[in-house]
């Protein structure tokens, strides 16, 4: 397996660093949809440091809106899946307020894998679902939009993940190279793996590149 990039001490020095910007925010934001960043097909994985990846989980795009104490998970499309995955909902109260996490809602099957098909008859029963976050769009009344990759996600993991119970995950990149990846994705029988620039900022026209 490939080693990481960045060592604890540079993660948590940049961690700092944008904590410092945001606590005071000159003006503070309410939180609101915003166009998610989709994904581009591509033949073969980009590697090299400036690349890290994700398992691409089979089930629906969604964010977790929360703004003037009220919460709302939206789909890519706009629309409001609050109604339909209460519990996922729920699990999501507890992001502070005028924040917006980007995830993916998964239902698991008898196996502990990712089902799309168990998640669209999805009823409301003992079906185990899962929000898996992996970007972090806003965060308390601040837009962090223009902020690379890397920066968001260590708030993510910092200052949203550690309030987040039950359904609520957090996306873990995989320090591996992409042919060890891929192999590995491809043996278990999972959706495929989604590559993401360390510090791409989050522009909806933007793409990444799944495997």
């Amino acid at each position: 397996m490939a080693k990481a990039f960045r060592t604890h001490s540079q993660a948590a020095a940049t961690l700092i660093a944008v904590v410092k910007t945001i606590q005071k925010p000159p003006h503070k934001q309410p939180a609101r949809f915003v166009e998610p960043i989709q994904c581009l097909a591509v033949a073969k994985l980009p590697e090299g440091p400036d690349w890290e990846y994700e398992i691409k989980f089979d089930g629906y795009r969604a964010l977790g809106i929360k703004s003037a104490g009220r919460v709302r998970l939206v789909s890519r499309n706009g629309n409001d899946f609050s109604a339909r995955f209460p519990c996922v909902a729920r699990a999501l109260s507890k992001l502070p307020d005028d924040t917006v996490v980007d995830g993916e809602i998964v239902a698991l099957d008898e196996t502990g894998k990712p089902s799309f098909n168990v998640l669209q008859n999805y009823n409301h029963s003992a079906t185990p679902l899962q929000f898996y976050a992996f970007d972090l769009l806003h965060l308390a009344g601040k837009n962090l939009r223009d902020r690379p990759l890397d920066d968001r996600r260590e708030l993510l993991r910092a200052k949203v993940m550690p309030r987040m119970q039950g359904e609520i995950r957090f996306s873990e990149t995989v320090e591996a190279t992409a042919v060890e990846i891929v192999a590995a994705v491809k043996k278990q029988g999972l959706e495929g793996v989604i590559a993401k620039r360390r510090d791409g900022l989050y522009e909806p026209a933007g793409a990444r590149a799944p495997g």
